[in-house]
């Protein structure tokens, strides 16, 4: 392969990252051709060692949405990390994928049963001095904020519970990545 075929490929691995990370991983592959070149090796031995620009690309992609993750902690961050986990391996995504859309599914029902409880205690709250309830207004005003109060001490419970399994992905992603990288890559 040629380095403006391997550049060509890695840099459209690259593509939908930040433009100047694209130009920094690039300049540091040019310089492993040129090195190469220096030493007395052709372009296509420097890239047979360098291995296949995809696989470069998917591991950069993956490592960069991971270091996003540890850097914002926000909900796209947290998808990308994700994402970027189960891009490793295609059997990652075979036993990974179910398992996660049977948790996120169990975090989403939680969570709509909560958001479903808060406005459930806001109704008691508000009906509370409307309506005959058992033990009096008083006893439905603090039934209300109790109960608003649970669904947002759950919600608050499940927001760490979604930190923490983004965290366990990313965790995995990097233990996967140093456990797959020796035998992904060309033996001298």
């Amino acid at each position: 392969m040629t380095r403006q075929a391997f550049m060509a490929r890695l840099r459209e691995g690259l593509r939908g990252l930040p433009q100047q990370t694209i130009n920094d991983i690039c300049a540091d592959y040019e310089a492993h051709f040129a090195e190469g070149e220096a030493a007395g090796r052709s372009e296509a031995e420097v890239a047979t060692a360098l291995g296949d620009p995809s696989r470069l690309a998917r591991e950069i992609r993956a490592e960069n949405s991971l270091k996003r993750w540890e850097e914002q902690r926000s909900p796209s961050g947290a998808v990308g990390a994700v994402f970027a986990v189960l891009g490793l391996g295609a059997i990652d995504v075979l036993i990974l994928l179910p398992i996660l859309m049977g948790i996120g599914g169990a975090l989403f029902g939680i969570a709509i049963g909560c958001i479903a409880v808060f406005f459930g205690g806001g109704a008691v709250f508000v009906a509370g001095p409307f309506t005959d309830f058992p033990g009096g207004i008083a006893a439905a005003m603090l039934g209300g904020l109790g109960m608003m109060a649970g669904a947002a001490s759950v919600g608050a419970v499940l927001t760490l519970i979604c930190i923490g399994l983004v965290n366990a992905l990313v965790w995995y992603g990097r233990l996967h990545y140093r456990l797959l990288k020796p035998a992904l890559e060309p033996q001298a």
